[in-house]
Formats: C-alpha cells, structure tokens, sequence
C-alpha cells in the first residue's frame, strides 16, 4: 500500500503533461474534485491539483509539440545523480538531466530499457504528495510492459525492489513491488506482461486512482468527454476497476478497493 512515508524507490509525485492545461484542471476537478493552483510565470505554466488544500498531483504543458498528454509517476530518490548513474548501468536511458526546482526539490527523468517512461524526484521543500490511498488520491501504480522479465531485472536494479510473481485472470503472472527490504503488506505497485496482441500499443506506468464507486466515476469521466480502454470490472482480491483516457488521451485507471 502506498504511504505519505516516503523511502527510496517508492511513488513520491505523480504529475501530467497537457496541451490544454486549464481543461484538463476542469476535468479532474469534475471527475474527483481537484482544485487547480497555478504556480506562476515563474513555473513556466505548472499548477497543483490539490484536494482538501494538500497536493494530489501536479499539472504542467507538453515538454515538446509532439509529445502526447499523459501522466508520470515519480520515484523517490535520495540522490538524483546516483540514480541517473545506474539508470545507465542497467540500461535505461536519461530523458532529462537532474536538475533543481527552486527549492523544492531534484528531479530526472528516464526511459527503462522497455521503453517506459519514469521520473524521480529528490525532495528538497516539497517533501511528495500530501494525500494517497484516500478517496480521489493515488492508490497504485502499474506497470505495462512489452518484457515483464526485462522490467523486473532493470527496476529490481535502479530501485532494489522487492518482486513478487502471482498469477490473475486467466493465468498471466503478475509482479508485485516493495521498496527494499518491505513485504507483501508494503506493495505499491505491480509489473504485467503486455499480451502479444497489444506490443505494439508500448510500455508504460499507469497511475491508479481509489474512487468510493468505481462505475459512477466511469459514468462521470465518459460524460465529460473520456473514453474507456477497460470497463469496470470486478478483480477479485482487489476490488472493481476501470482504465480510461482523459478528453486528451492520457490514461489512468480508477479502483473501489475491496
């Protein structure tokens, strides 16, 4: 389960990338009752969306004009550089150099060897996310991806995670991950094999949001313009699920936790 005690290696920040950064904050505000607080100039036109005045997510524009809108998870980090340096070592790639927020913090951004993107963040004054695992907050993170194996090695690796195989639906493994030295209790977060059908479609992190009715937030999103990649659907041990794209094509997923 995801905590506001945050160690190396586990989601600390998760923020999105928009072409329409005020439709986006109307978006969230109607689907889970975001506020939106922009940062300044200064910020270069990125915001906070905040729920009961304490950071949920951050908002901010496209980082290049072809780039598509999408959410990023953040991993905490006690040291960018060192983190940078074995990102490279087990085969990632450097999507942007460590650099300071203001005071805030030190943050990087990478691509795993499956061609996920990821980011980390050393906190300086903002110290993560005020709020998870509540209603309307991050609840989990997961990972798709065209080579679980290959996932598993390269995170195991940068973070020192803790891996476990499980199996769910119709057979397919499923990892579940820890921070390093946690337990079946601490998970966070887990790694599925994309089906050799869907490869194409690519890797990446899914952020997972806890919802008290997983099929009337589905009802809400599509009214304001989302679409549906999964219906809601019932996971057992879990709770009921749902993925779905944002009016501008960024992907998350919703869960009424059992």
């Amino acid at each position: 389960m995801l905590t506001t005690s945050y160690v190396p290696g586990v989601p600390i920040w998760l923020d999105l990338a928009a072409r329409d950064i005020d439709g986006a904050a109307e978006f969230y505000r109607a689907l889970f009752g975001w506020d939106f607080a922009p940062q300044g100039a200064e910020a270069g036109g990125y915001g906070l969306l905040r729920l009961d005045g304490g950071n949920v997510a951050g908002v901010g524009p496209l980082s290049a004009e072809d780039a598509e809108p999408s959410w990023e998870v953040y991993f905490h980090s006690h040291d960018v550089e060192e983190t940078a340096s074995v990102v490279e070592q087990a085969g990632g790639g450097v999507r942007f150099a460590p650099f300071d927020v203001f005071a805030l913090g030190r943050m990087a951004g990478f691509t795993d060897p499956t061609g996920a993107h990821f980011s980390v963040w050393q906190p300086g004054e903002n110290r993560g996310l005020d709020a998870v695992g509540d209603p309307y907050t991050l609840c989990w993170t997961e990972l798709y991806t065209t080579d679980a194996a290959e996932a598993r090695q390269f995170y195991g690796s940068v973070f020192g995670w803790e891996l476990w195989d499980t199996t769910v639906g119709n057979g397919t493994t499923y990892t579940l991950v820890a921070r390093t030295g946690g337990e079946r209790g601490d998970t966070h977060g887990g790694i599925m094999q994309l089906p050799e059908g869907q490869l194409r479609a690519g890797s990446r992190w899914y952020p997972y949001f806890e919802v008290p009715d997983c099929d009337a937030t589905l009802a809400t999103g599509t009214a304001h313009g989302a679409s549906v990649i999964v219906p809601a659907t019932d996971m057992p041990g879990v709770g009921r699920m749902a993925a779905l794209k944002d009016p501008a094509g960024a992907a998350f997923a919703v869960v009424t936790s059992e």
